[in-house]
């Protein structure tokens, strides 16, 4: 069947009918529209309605619906009705139920600053998941220390010694020597400046309240956190991968109560003990510098 035959067009006053029929295939070639439009209505429309009869139809693929979308988009553009008549019902359904959204031209939308947008929802429900899960371990730990106060003699006590150990006698060098040396940095670089006034004497007041007030809890932080922190992470994250925890939980047995807690504990008492070497190996750190560079007394600077 011509192409031509399969679509065609007449003017009835103000409307337009278009009858389509025959058997439509990709394979096959599609009519024009605007061709057979042209040489109907030409450069003049002035039609107010398009009646499209689809009743003689027959086997059709998306290459109708292609012809059908062109047809309707020509009567919105042109302020047309458009009419389907004949129709099947999933011919009607996908035209008329199932419309194409389309973005106004007029009107674009910015990719930039759609990612913007999506940026800063996905931080914020990042930042709130976070949140989350911090309060659900806060929560557990808390019912973890309920358990432990009722049932103190089933707590893990052996746990807690070996983590006591591990946080606290085995960072004894690193917390020392950091200490020290900020210690030693803190009173030479006063030293510079009070001996311009001779005010030497001072160094042990300034290392002693910048040592026990701020250095010396802070850099014990700061190294239980990178040391102890890592590795008590890096030990919970391996039994995780190896699928230990979930074999605790199929036992009955509480992750927290038996790996959180002894850590826990541990950290509780070691940090302040810690704490007060590194006070003592800070202050002994600008006695050092005290006693060797600005000739001070040991005894005047301990009486300091």
């Amino acid at each position: 069947m011509p192409e031509d035959s399969r679509l065609q067009i007449e003017r009835e006053g103000s409307v337009l009918a278009v009858r389509i029929r025959g058997d439509w295939s990709l394979s096959e070639r599609v009519p024009s529209w605007k061709g057979c439009l042209l040489k109907v209505v030409g450069g003049k429309p002035g039609f107010t309605e398009i009646r499209v009869d689809v009743g003689d139809v027959g086997a059709w693929d998306s290459s109708l619906l292609l012809m059908l979308f062109q047809i309707r988009d020509h009567a919105e553009a042109t302020h047309a009705s458009f009419r389907l008549e004949r129709a099947t019902g999933w011919l009607r359904e996908i035209l008329e139920h199932r419309r194409v959204p389309r973005v106004s031209a007029r009107a674009p939308v910015s990719r930039d600053r759609l990612r913007f947008f999506t940026n800063i929802g996905e931080r914020v429900q990042v930042f709130f998941q976070a949140g989350f899960i911090w309060l659900a371990f806060l929560g557990e730990c808390l019912f973890g220390v309920g358990r432990v106060v009722r049932r103190w003699r089933k707590f893990r006590w052996r746990d807690s010694l070996l983590s006591m150990q591990q946080a606290g006698a085995m960072a004894l060098p690193i917390v020392g020597l950091i200490s020290f040396l900020v210690g030693l940095i803190l009173a030479y670089q006063a030293a510079i400046q009070l001996r311009e006034y001779g005010a030497e004497i001072f160094v042990a007041n300034l290392v002693g309240l910048s040592v026990v007030r701020e250095m010396g809890p802070m850099m014990t932080a700061v190294i239980l956190a990178g040391r102890t922190g890592a590795a008590v992470a890096a030990q919970i994250g391996n039994m995780r991968m190896n699928e230990e925890i979930d074999a605790l939980e199929t036992l009955g047995i509480q992750p927290v109560d038996f790996l959180v807690l002894p850590r826990i504990l541990a950290l509780v008492l070691m940090v302040p003990l810690l704490t007060v070497y590194a006070n003592l190996l800070g202050v002994f750190g600008g006695y050092a510098v005290a006693v060797s560079v600005l000739d001070i007394a040991p005894s005047a600077y301990w009486f300091q």
